[in-house]
């Protein structure tokens, strides 16, 4: 069984665009009933991430597309492909695809900082009780039941 790049990147990689799938745009494309915007999909370097996903769907993701003046563009993931609706293949030529593969690397290293932040914290929390239960062990381990006549 032979298994493409894509299928074997790992999370660690950055999740990125490989290609437009031309299956997913208008047939009229380059004739005089051109849409003037229209639906391109595109297919993702790797499966997603639910919290890629979720960023990718988020009001900063879509404030992103509209401080870069593409204000009508909406993003919208299907499982491998990235719809991305209310463009054009000349705005994608002129600085939204950039712009996209940009924005999904910037989630990425977000997401990763955020993973790393928690794990510190969860690592911190467990050092913390360990040290707690350590100390409370020891402080159990001194208690001595003896007799008061037998103190010496």
């Amino acid at each position: 069984m032979t298994t493409s790049a894509s299928t074997t990147s790992d999370r660690s990689d950055p999740l990125g665009l490989t290609n437009v799938l031309p299956g997913s745009l208008p047939r009229t494309l380059g004739t005089a009933e051109t849409p003037d915007s229209y639906e391109v999909d595109a297919v993702f370097s790797r499966r997603p991430s639910p919290e890629e996903v979720v960023a990718i769907h988020s009001a900063a993701t879509k404030q992103a597309l509209v401080s870069a003046g593409y204000p009508s563009v909406t993003l919208r993931v299907s499982d491998r492909r990235l719809e991305i609706h209310g463009t054009t293949l000349e705005q994608l030529e002129m600085g939204l695809a950039t712009l996209l593969a940009d924005q999904l690397a910037l989630i990425t290293s977000q997401i990763r900082d955020e993973q790393a932040t928690a794990r510190k914290l969860i690592e911190e929390a467990a050092g913390a009780e360990t040290t707690r239960a350590d100390s409370v062990a020891t402080r159990a381990a001194a208690v001595r039941f003896q007799r008061s006549d037998d103190r010496g």
